[in-house]
């Protein structure tokens, strides 16, 4: 606003409403609607010419008056500022609307009848391509400050150093257990620095980046990518909105007055050069795993690749869900579409992942493994039957006291009439005990469906499926 009204060739006025830090203006829209709040979506400056104001509404400037609403409908759409146009239809900027602006804090500007809207509307398109550029040459000078800083001796503390510089905030590098291994810039609040920790925390548990506001300082937490555990966190004072508000976006040029967007590109920047800095860390594991993939495509027995990748036993994981698998704490993961894979110390806790739905092994030596990989796609079945998001392996009880080869065998022969998804449709439903909306909820389609895929399996297997003896046997055999 202050740039807008700056403009000499515009004639812009302010004559009511914030005038210290008002909010940024992100585009512009013209309205002589009576009530414009359904077609605003917040940070316009809204022009008129009052087309809708009438003489008596000029004059009521009583806190009930429709011009107090008026104003209130903009603040509450989140309008930025009201642009007045003086002149075809009025004078002056009416009295009312500039004692409700006062009372709602909405900068009130007043366009003399030189100035058209359109050039108005052009100038904030300037200004804000002017932002953009200033922006963009602001990251790429801190892009090349920041890879001059990670070629200098301790280039860890350089880059966190930069980085503080270039945002004009405190950085920080968090070690897995939460202790700050380096800092740089002038430290926050205790309140936000207690409220960064916490962040870090949240990002080393899943997501790979947090932000959160806290007393007026802006909080972003980033996890750095393979580092096991790493977390730099940045911390920027000032009233600028929410990291990633998409209202603080443009940038000025001066410490105090860059975007939130600017800061996080940066940040990206600085994350990259991090994970390539600590990547030594976990240079041997890198390797230990490259030696047990050769023995094993050279022929050798898990038992013997095995205990490259760490203490046993170990667990297996099958994971299901769309986007991005989760983060478990272990390199050792097959993603493949819809479904994710992972071998994982069994001492190392798993925990539900938001979006996805999670089976889990019991522990097993090297040579158990594969067996693990079907007790995991089992418990991960039973979990999307019964929309748990996660499922832990059950013994098998009384199918134990049964040989493997012998109850495989019988499962295959009892089972062999069905075909395509007639199988898992049976299994479903008998897992949710006959229900059918359940059921075609667990598989996703409609329960006429499932009714037609059961009589299908009732008939080929020619059994009684209301007999709770066949539904044990087949229960039991679909478990092999």
């Amino acid at each position: 606003m202050a740039a807008l009204l700056a403009r000499d060739d515009l004639g812009l006025r302010q004559v009511a409403g914030e005038r210290a830090s008002p909010a940024p203006v992100q585009w512009v829209h013209t309205s002589e609607m009576a009530d414009p709040y359904p077609y605003l979506l917040g940070g316009e400056l809204l022009l008129t010419a009052g087309v809708h104001v009438t003489p008596a509404m000029a004059d009521d400037s009583s806190l009930d008056g429709s011009l107090d609403g008026y104003v209130a409908r903009i603040v509450a759409a989140g309008g930025a500022a009201l642009g007045f146009g003086v002149a075809p239809v009025h004078d002056t900027v009416p009295r009312a609307l500039v004692e409700a602006c006062d009372r709602h804090g909405l900068p009130l500007v007043e366009v003399p009848p030189r100035t058209p809207f359109s050039a108005v509307a052009r100038a904030v398109w300037r200004l804000m391509a002017e932002a953009r550029h200033a922006e963009l040459r602001r990251i790429t000078e801190a892009q090349q400050s920041l890879a001059t800083a990670a070629a200098r001796p301790g280039p860890v503390p350089a880059v966190l150093r930069r980085l503080a510089a270039q945002t004009g905030g405190w950085t920080t590098l968090r070690a897995p257990d939460g202790a700050v291994l380096h800092e740089a810039g002038s430290a926050p609040s205790s309140g936000a620095r207690a409220a960064l920790a916490d962040l870090s925390g949240i990002v080393r548990g899943g997501p790979s980046s947090a932000t959160d506001t806290v007393e007026g300082t802006r909080l972003a937490a980033y996890a750095v990518t393979g580092s096991d555990g790493l977390v730099l966190g940045v911390a920027v004072a000032g009233p600028r909105g929410e990291p990633g508000d998409h209202g603080s976006h443009g940038s000025h040029g001066s410490h105090g007055s860059h975007g939130s967007h600017g800061d996080h590109a940066i940040a990206g920047i600085a994350v990259v050069l991090l994970s390539l800095l600590t990547a030594e860390r976990q240079g041997a594991a890198e390797e230990a795993r490259s030696a047990a993939l050769v023995r094993l495509l050279l022929g050798a027995e898990p038992a013997e690749a095995a205990p490259l990748l760490g203490p046993g036993p170990w667990r297996v994981v099958h994971a299901y869900g769309e986007g991005p698998p989760p983060t478990l704490g272990t390199p050792l993961v097959d993603a493949a579409p819809g479904l994710t894979r992972y071998v994982l110390p069994s001492a190392q806790e798993v925990a539900p992942q938001p979006g996805w739905t999670l089976g889990v092994s019991a522990p097993a030596t090297p040579e158990e493994l594969p067996t693990a990989d079907t007790q995991a796609a089992r418990a991960a079945r039973r979990a999307r039957a019964a929309g748990t998001p996660m499922a832990l392996h059950r013994p098998a009880g009384l199918a134990a006291l049964v040989d493997p080869e012998e109850a495989a065998a019988h499962a295959r022969t009892l089972l062999a009439p069905l075909h395509g998804p007639l199988p898992e449709t049976l299994r479903t439903w008998l897992s949710l005990h006959g229900n059918w909306d359940r059921t075609a909820t667990a598989l996703t389609v409609h329960r006429n469906t499932v009714r037609q895929r059961v009589a299908r399996c009732a008939e080929l297997l020619d059994a009684d499926l209301h007999d709770p003896d066949v539904r044990m046997e087949l229960w039991f055999a679909l478990g092999r």
